[in-house]
């Protein structure tokens, strides 16, 4: 049977009970003897004290027992049974002294001997006969002897039992006693007999300090038994063997329980004597106790015995010390931790739970999470009062008893700080140290809310008087940590709650005109930063939002009053807020309103933008005092995305025809909404001509330059309408030469300009002709550079390519040979005149020409052997 149900927990199924183990060795005790003893332990106790006097060999730690709030050992006063009769025989030789025992066994050897002799001389009547009588009486006298010597061990044992037994309180037997004992009979205490009887003393007095069943160890167990064992003066291997036997014996209660309880009992009682004996022999435990050989029990089995034995111990004396911790307030008096309504826990005590944890064989991580789950205990009370207190919504006088609360734990914390940095913090218990709630009641995700809380109103409270104090910044510090807050999550907090007072403290010095009487706004603001410890970049920002508020309440009415501007203007001063930063405020809160009316205007389209939204217009522009510049860039901004459409629906028409009619309606768009937009933002009078864009000195030059290449254009005569037009001419300042590449912007260009050039007209019968435009489209088209945003430079550029692209056509038809004869200058020059392009650019067309046939012809008549190399360089002399 495996044994290791000893220490694990029993299965809920009960176990068929064994009647015997074929392992275990009989009972080395009298039968008498066991017998006595069971029948002692089911007869009424009587409680003794045990002796406290304390063994120099012995950690002062397990001497627990002694202090008055240890209960007292219970001892059974016929522990070791009743008192053992002496026989005749043996009370005799109890009655002698070793001298006088000696003297009386020689004295009968010697009688014996003389008896025989004579009886032999008397009634032999010769020598060999005497001889033989003295033989045969002395052989009886020496048998008389030795049985007179041979009991004396056992006549030692029983009254070295009697002697025990007479003791109410065993635990006084000492050493030279027992050693009396033995010299008053002559004998060694390695006797066979007298030590049996040591060992059966021992076996029973240390089952009767193991508490039975389920009650704990008091923690004096180790300290009584060593003590008594050296008393006893038996040594190590046959005390190992009694806890053995004690092992047995509770083996075979285990196995004849009745009942699961029963059960339990046994296993916990048989854990208590692996505990208790591991103490007890030290290091020779490993192999004085056999506990795997005996009884299957692994090392792991033995050292969860160890551990929760000793965490029961520790936890009895650590408790006997905290009980005091739930009281306030903490102070530290020298080197003693004052708790008003308990006792002092001094450094003696704490370096005695220390040693304690050192004898109980507790590693120093579960003695270290003992002493931090003792220090947190009364913290987490302390919380849940702060915090039933906070939920209750009593009055606000209330409210200073949560910091209270708070300020205790606190005060706790900073008392361990201060053990923890003592001279001989590495002579204290494990765990001395800061508080942590890990492991506790508000050790969870779900509780995180309510540390929040506790410290906002923390918060509030260390900025009640309008300044933050250090010693307030270290107590938030330190209660973070208690709290186990993140970083960010106790900034965020306490970033919001001085924005707040901040906040506060900024209207009462606006209010109270103490800000604006400051010689220095800026040193002003500075110190009122410096006093609430608040980030001077988050006070800027909330300046910021101030103004932006004022001007939301402001502009409201759709306008800025004289009134309005000065307050704003002395809002600005007194916050100290850049100039920059408000014409960006401006931008966005104006600037959203003006955009708001430029979307309205737009939306009218060309036949609803009437006086009432010009006036809308006009008073959006002047009331909101917005720049003029701020004020084109937001209708810029509306204005091209409505081009944007325009361009979109022109390049998804089915033919080029359909994509004029689009580009008609952003020219007709731009000229009678966007111009007369442009003019209400400006103030201007539409009648008044627009301005021409700002054109830079080397565009200047070269437009000067090309006015030859204007007047020679005919398509370009006609986009270049005279002075007498230009009051009729569309806005162009909102243009789209950022939004489109050049190529598209001329692409669109070219498209109205070959719609300008050729058009096909539709006649009854399904008849169609090609016909010219007439002037007023290329005026629509001069609009639509303007809209497109192209310069001069490119307006000509697309106009040549078209002409000279129509020139090309014609006059490679005409020179398909390649000879230029006179009839066919002729008429070049008059499809030069026709299409109306420069007489330069057509020379270069006709070369280019030329030049290609007839490189073509001489490569043919150099490959058909027509040609030679003489006349080739013939024609390369005179230039070809």
């Amino acid at each position: 049977m495996d044994t290791s149900i000893f220490l694990t927990v029993s299965p809920s199924v009960a176990q068929p009970k064994v009647l015997f183990s074929p392992f275990l060795p009989p009972n080395p005790l009298r039968l008498s003897t066991t017998l006595a003893y069971h029948q002692s332990r089911r007869r009424r106790r009587r409680r003794y004290r045990i002796s406290t006097i304390r063994s120099a060999s012995i950690p002062t730690s397990l001497s627990a027992s002694s202090s008055s709030d240890q209960p007292i050992k219970a001892i059974e006063p016929d522990v070791f049974g009743g008192k053992k009769e002496l026989t005749g025989f043996q009370a005799l030789v109890d009655a002698m002294s070793p001298t006088v025992r000696i003297a009386s066994s020689a004295l009968i050897f010697a009688g014996a001997i003389a008896a025989g002799y004579g009886l032999g001389s008397k009634f032999g009547g010769s020598r060999n006969v005497a001889m033989g009588g003295a033989v045969a009486l002395g052989t009886a006298g020496a048998g008389v002897a030795y049985a007179l010597n041979s009991c004396v061990p056992e006549v030692a044992a029983v009254n070295l039992h009697n002697y025990v037994a007479d003791f109410d309180d065993p635990a006084v037997l000492n050493k030279e006693d027992i050693e009396a004992i033995a010299n008053r009979y002559g004998i060694s205490k390695q006797n066979e007999a007298f030590n049996t009887e040591l060992c059966d003393i021992y076996c029973r007095y240390v089952s009767s300090i193991l508490p039975p069943g389920n009650e704990d160890l008091k923690g004096d167990e180790v300290e009584t038994i060593i003590k008594f064992k050296n008393a006893l003066g038996i040594d190590d291997p046959d005390a190992a063997a009694m806890h053995m036997q004690i092992g047995r014996r509770i083996f075979r209660q285990r196995l004849e329980a009745a009942d699961r309880d029963a059960d339990l009992e046994q296993r916990r009682e048989f854990q208590k004597l692996i505990y208790v004996s591991t103490l007890v022999f030290g290091e020779a435990s490993s192999f004085l106790l056999p506990w795997k050989r005996v009884f299957k029990v692994t090392d792991a089995q033995v050292e969860l015995a160890v551990r929760d034995n000793a965490q029961r111990l520790y936890g009895f004396k650590v408790k006997s010390i905290g009980q005091g911790l739930a009281f306030d307030p903490y102070e530290i008096k020298g080197c003693h931790l004052s708790l008003e309504g308990s006792k002092d826990i001094n450094v003696d005590q704490l370096v005695g739970l220390r040693e304690a944890q050192l004898a109980y064989r507790l590693s120093d991580e579960l003695a270290e999470n003992m002493f931090k789950e003792l220090t947190r205990k009364p913290v987490d009370e302390n919380i849940s009062t702060a915090l039933n207190i906070l939920k209750s919504r009593t009055r606000a006088s209330e409210a200073t008893r949560i910091v209270e609360e708070l300020n205790k734990v606190l005060k706790f914390n900073n008392l361990l700080i201060s053990l923890k940095n003592h001279p001989e913090a590495n002579r204290f218990a494990r765990g001395v140290g800061p508080v942590s709630l890990l492991g506790g009641e508000y050790d969870s995700d779900r509780k995180i809310d309510d540390l929040k809380l506790l410290y906002r109103a923390y918060v509030w409270d260390s900025l009640s008087s309008g300044r933050m104090e250090e010693d307030k910044l270290t107590a938030l510090n330190q209660l973070r940590n208690i709290f186990g807050l993140g970083m960010r999550e106790a900034e965020s907090i306490k970033l919001e709650v001085t924005s707040k007072v901040y906040r506060r403290q900024l209207a009462q010095a606006v209010s109270s005109g103490d800000l604006a009487a400051a010689d220095s706004k800026a040193a002003y603001l500075q110190n009122l930063c410096e006093e609430l410890q608040f980030d001077a970049e988050k006070a800027v920002e909330i300046h910021e939002e101030i103004y932006r508020q004022k001007l939301q309440q402001a502009v409201a009415d759709g306008a800025l009053s004289d009134e309005d501007v000065k307050v704003l203007e002395k809002l600005q001063i007194m916050f100290c807020i850049p100039r920059e930063t408000v014409e960006a405020a401006h931008a966005d809160i104006c600037g959203s309103l003006f955009e708001k009316v430029v979307k309205e205007a737009i939306a009218a389209g060309v036949d609803g933008y009437d006086a009432e939204i010009k006036k809308a217009v006009r008073k959006a522009a002047f009331g909101l005092c917005l720049p003029r510049e701020v004020a084109m860039n937001i209708a810029s901004k509306a204005v091209r995305k409505i081009f944007i459409s325009y361009i979109q629906r022109a390049r998804a028409a089915g033919s080029r025809t359909e994509s004029a009619k689009e580009l008609k309606k952003m020219i007709a768009f731009n000229s009678l909404v966007v111009t007369e937009l442009v003019a209400d933002i400006k103030g201007e009078s539409s009648d008044t001509p627009p301005a021409e864009p700002p054109v830079e000195k080397g565009e200047k030059v070269v437009d000067e330059g090309e006015d030859e290449e204007w007047e020679s254009l005919q398509s370009l005569r006609k986009v270049r309408p005279g002075k007498e037009s230009l009051a009729k001419k569309g806005q162009t300042e909102i243009n789209l030469k950022d939004d489109l590449p050049e190529r598209d912007r001329t692409d669109l260009y070219k498209t109205y300009l070959l719609y300008c050039m050729t058009g096909v007209v539709n006649i009854p019968l399904g008849t169609q002709f090609t016909t010219k435009k007439g002037d007023s489209e290329y005026a629509l088209l001069n609009q639509l550079g303007g809209i497109l945003g192209l310069t001069s430079k490119e307006i000509v550029e697309v106009h040549r390519s078209l002409a000279e692209q129509a020139f090309r056509q014609k006059a490679e038809v005409i020179l398909a040979d390649g000879q230029l004869t006179k009839a066919r200058i002729e008429q070049l020059n008059e499809l030069q005149k026709d299409v109306g392009l420069p007489p330069q650019y057509a020379q270069k067309i006709i070369k280019g020409i030329t030049t290609t046939k007839m490189a073509a012809a001489l490569e043919t008549a150099v490959a058909q052997g027509r040609l030679s190399i003489k006349e080739i360089r013939e024609l390369r002399e005179a230039g070809v």
